[in-house]
């Protein structure tokens, strides 16, 4: 698939030929780049209901997806560290993605920070550029529903001053529980997908500035998120 991930398919049993079709019993797993280890699911069967108005049909089940969000997972693809020159094409998780083009509507340094929050303000009298360390702290769950699916993540975000002599201190870490639904269109030939948050809660996991209310960030990023960031990826 790419540098991170691989796909293994084989068929689970011999093909079963009729006279108006073809039928493919196959099962596919992801796995991590060179890393054959099983993952932590059972596939279960299903079929795909009798249609005879297209020349193929083809259906992927939860197994599926699941084994890719395990697979990126288990390679890392769900950590990085954002800076000022970090770009969004460079970016695998549509998590991270949201973070950055936030982050794009400042200039991320600890004064937009300490705007928002008094206790980096008084902790940082000057200001500093800021680098977010963000990571899944979990497998990422996928679901499928009828016509869309749902994406459950749940990671962290830790806030970094660069100081002038290029060292780092760490301002506060926050946990982040998030809940996004894509809904499967055709449109113009073409199978597309609008996003919508449907949650994103934070909160406070530790701090070196003293302890503060998340609220308030919390409702700018996911103000910020529901009115600009997500219309845009959707218009796109």
């Amino acid at each position: 698939i790419d540098d991170l991930a691989e796909v293994d398919y084989s068929l689970n049993s011999l093909p079963a030929v009729f006279r108006p079709f073809i039928d493919l019993d196959l099962k596919g797993i992801v796995y991590p780049a060179g890393n054959y280890t099983g993952p932590p699911y059972v596939a279960a069967p299903f079929t795909i209901p009798d249609q005879s108005d297209s020349m193929l049909h083809l259906a992927f089940s939860e197994y599926f997806f699941q084994t890719s969000s395990f697979a990126y997972y288990t390679a890392g693809a769900f950590s990085i560290t954002i800076a000022e020159d970090v770009k969004s094409g460079k970016l695998i998780c549509f998590l991270i993605i949201f973070f950055l083009q936030t982050c794009s509507y400042f200039n991320i340094s600890t004064e937009i920070f300490g705007s928002i929050i008094p206790e980096v303000a008084k902790y940082s009298v000057t200001r500093y550029p800021v680098m977010l360390k963000l990571m899944a702290t979990e497998i990422p769950i996928i679901s499928l529903e009828q016509d869309s699916f749902t994406v459950e993540i749940r990671g962290s975000m830790e806030v970094i001053a660069v100081l002038p002599d290029s060292t780092t201190q760490s301002l506060f870490t926050m946990n982040i529980a998030a809940n996004t639904s894509i809904a499967l269109n055709i449109f113009d030939q073409k199978l597309v997908g609008s996003l919508c948050l449907n949650r994103l809660q934070f909160s406070l996991a530790r701090s070196n500035v003293g302890f503060f209310e998340i609220s308030l960030l919390e409702n700018i990023l996911s103000y910020i998120l529901q009115t600009e960031v997500i219309p845009s990826a959707n218009g796109k």
